[in-house]
C-alpha cells in the first residue's frame, strides 16, 4: 500500500514541479566511479561525487578493500594520492591531482522537504555509465549538522559514495546505506554539509580504510528511525509497531514517529490506533502530505466520512492539486489491486 501511495504522490510532484535539464546534465557527469583491486585479485568498486578541483567524496566503507583505488570515468583512470576519512559517518574525501573534472555545485539539506522530488545518479551494479533513479524524499531526520535523508530513489551495489541531487542540480546528500526487504529497501543519504567538516581532517596515504559506520551500529543504538526501517523494509508489522511505541514515547514531538506508529497499525488492521497516530502526525507537521493521504484512507475504512471531506479541505491549503489526487488514491484504495 505504501509503494501505491508513493507513487501518486510521485506523479503528483512530477506533474507540478518543474526541474533544470542543463543543471542536471551537469551533475550527472560530476559522478564517477571508484575502483580498486581487492587482496584476493577481485574487483572493488562504488561511486564518487566531484565536489572540489581533483577531490572526490564517496563512502569510507568503498575503501574497504583496496590498498591502490582510483578514480574512473569511462575508459580512463585517474590514481588517488591521498584521502581525509570520518569513518564513523562513512564520507571520505579522496584526492586526484589529475583528474580533469569540473565540481558540481552544492546545495543545502536544511532546504529540503518531505515530498519533493530529487534524482540518485551513481554506478548501480557497477555499470561504466551512471544510472538516474528519480524519487521523492520520504523523510529527514535532523543531525547537529544538517538531515540525514530518507528517498526512494533507489541505488543499488556499486552506487554506494553516489550523489543524491535536488531537480536543479544541486548535491544535497551521498547515497550510503540501504535496508532489504521484500522487494522494497529504504534508501539514505548523508548530508552534503558533513562534508565541510570532513574537508578540515587531515590527508592520509593509507589504504585500505576500515572501521565501523554509523549505520553498522548494534540495532538498539541506531536511532530509531533507522531501527524502524528494518521491519518496515520487511513488512514485520508487529515489530515496527513495538519500535515505533518507544519512538514516539522517546520523540513525542516527532511526526515522523507518529507515522511510523501509524503505519504499523494500519498494516496491523488496528484502524482506530492508527488513525490516532495519524492525527498527532499531521498536527506536529500539517504539511505531511503522507500522513494526510493515510489519515484519509483509515478514515475512510471506518467510515468516517466527515474526516475524509475534511482532509479535502486541508490538502486544498497545501496544494489544491493534491485534491484531485487524494480522491483518486481513495477511489483506488476501493477498487485497486493493492501492492
Amino acid at each position: 500500500m505504501k509503494l501505491l501511495l508513493s507513487v501518486f504522490i510521485v506523479i503528483f510532484s512530477a506533474s507540478s514541479h518543474a526541474y533544470n535539464q542543463q543543471a542536471l546534465m551537469e551533475a550527472y557527469f560530476g559522478v564517477v566511479m571508484i575502483r580498486g583491486y581487492n587482496e584476493d585479485g577481485g574487483m572493488a568498486y562504488g561511486s564518487g561525487v566531484v565536489v572540489a578541483d581533483h577531490t572526490v567524496v564517496t563512502n569510507c566503507h568503498v575503501l574497504r578493500a583496496t590498498k591502490q583505488p582510483w578514480v574512473s570515468r569511462g575508459e580512463d583512470a585517474y590514481p588517488i594520492t591521498s584521502v581525509r576519512a570520518d569513518v564513523w559517518h562513512d564520507l571520505c574525501l579522496v584526492t586526484s591531482p589529475t583528474l580533469p573534472l569540473k565540481p558540481v555545485v552544492r546545495g543545502n539539506s536544511y532546504a529540503l522537504t518531505r515530498g519533493q522530488e530529487i534524482s540518485a545518479i551513481g554506478h548501480s551494479n557497477g555499470v561504466p555509465a551512471p544510472i538516474t533513479s528519480i524519487g521523492e524524499i520520504q523523510g529527514l531526520y535532523s543531525t547537529p549538522s544538517g538531515n540525514m535523508i530518507r528517498s526512494s530513489a533507489k541505488f543499488l551495489m556499486g552506487a554506494s559514495g553516489s550523489g543524491l541531487f535536488d531537480m536543479d542540480g544541486k548535491l544535497v546528500g551521498i547515497n550510503t546505506f540501504k535496508t532489504a526487504g521484500y522487494g522494497r529497501s529504504i534508501h539514505f543519504a548523508l548530508p552534503v554539509e558533513w562534508l565541510e567538516t570532513l574537508e578540515k581532517m587531515p590527508a592520509s596515504t593509507e589504504f585500505p580504510v576500515r572501521g565501523k559506520a554509523l549505520w553498522e551500529e548494534d540495532e538498539d543504538k541506531k536511532p530509531y528511525y533507522m531501527q524502524a526501517a528494518v521491519p518496515e523494509s520487511r513488512q514485520d508489522w508487529a515489530n515496527m509497531e513495538k519500535i515505533s511505541a518507544i519512538w514516539t514515547q522517546n520523540e513525542t514531538s516527532n511526526a515522523d514517529a507518529w507515522f511510523s506508529l501509524g503505519l504499523a497499525e494500519q498494516s496491523l488492521k488496528q484502524f482506530d490506533a492508527a488513525a490516532t497516530a495519524y492525527q498527532k502526525a499531521v498536527s506536529l507537521d500539517g504539511q505531511f502530505v503522507e500522513a494526510w493521504f493515510r489519515r484519509g484512507e483509515v478514515a475512510q475504512r471506518l467510515g468516517d466520512d466527515k474526516t475524509v471531506k475534511d482532509i479535502e479541505l486541508q490538502l486544498q491549503k497545501i496544494d489544491p492539486l493534491l485534491v484531485s489526487v487524494y480522491q483518486n488514491y481513495l477511489s483506488c484504495e476501493q477498487n485497486c489491486q493493492k501492492q
